[in-house]
């Protein structure tokens, strides 16, 4: 298979270990591209971990990793990240326009200034975040929903076609959590591939076309109508049974 027709994202027997204490066991899946992923489990499982070792932030223990048929690093430039908005030091002096110039560097270079070009880029990116009228305010003087709107639009910015987004939803209001939705479907509809680290069970049987559920280990993956029911959660949230039934509730009306 051609470096071209590769998938968007291959993870093989992946194992990550913090001080030789394994936190994620023998990942394998395959992310075709178009596709809206939704990596769910309890708190602990590993989901901000498998981002970070698929894109090289923490050393894997074994197993390997190829974005479009290369390392990682080789395809960087295809990749977009949008961080937990928690890990970010959101009182670092910066204006919303110039993070989100911050997403355009990579296809910069480190010499080259950006033009008329890449200002437009970032304008657009702004407005379709509903940000625009915003881009000369620092970045600390934001809501927490707007501060992600931000980072969303610095993730576009990159003009990647491959996005890692670490609890988009995490703390953000009903608006920006619709804004955040209809940004990621526009996505996929465009041939974009998107793995969201999300916490919300029911929401995420509403929003993701397929499902990635860990606990340390991989416990199922595939389409949502697939991968998303009971004997499933069971096994990756144990006798979390207050979870389990508000999802049982909520797969009994749909039915109905």
């Amino acid at each position: 298979m051609s470096p071209d027709a590769a998938p968007p994202l291959e993870v093989h027997d992946l194992t990550v270990a913090y001080h030789k204490r394994p936190v994620l066991y023998g990942i394998d899946m395959v992310a075709p591209a178009g596709a809206l992923i939704g990596v769910v489990g309890p708190n602990g499982a590993g989901k901000s971990t498998l981002i970070k070792a698929i894109m090289g932030v923490v050393p894997i223990s074994g197993g390997w990793v190829k974005l479009f048929g290369k390392p990682f690093r080789q395809a960087v430039n295809r990749v977009g990240y949008v961080p937990q908005r928690e890990s970010v030091d959101w009182d670092f002096p910066v204006s919303v326009f110039d993070v989100v110039m911050m997403g355009r560097y990579g296809r910069l270079g480190l010499f080259k200034r950006p033009g008329k070009a890449d200002r437009d880029i970032v304008r657009d990116c702004l407005d379709k975040v509903k940000m625009l009228p915003y881009a000369g305010r620092q970045i600390s003087n934001l809501s927490g929903g707007q501060q992600q709107r931000v980072f969303l639009a610095r993730a576009l910015a990159q003009e990647s076609d491959l996005y890692f987004m670490d609890e988009p939803f995490a703390g953000v209001d009903a608006a920006t959590e619709a804004a955040i939705i209809e940004l990621l479907t526009e996505l996929k509809a465009r041939g974009k591939t998107i793995l969201v680290v999300h916490h919300d069970l029911p929401t995420a049987q509403k929003y993701f076309d397929r499902i990635l559920m860990l606990n340390m280990r991989l416990v199922a993956y595939g389409p949502t109508e697939e991968v998303f029911n009971m004997e499933n959660l069971q096994k990756a949230y144990g006798g979390r049974l207050n979870i389990l039934t508000e999802v049982a509730e909520r797969e009994k009306a749909v039915a109905e």
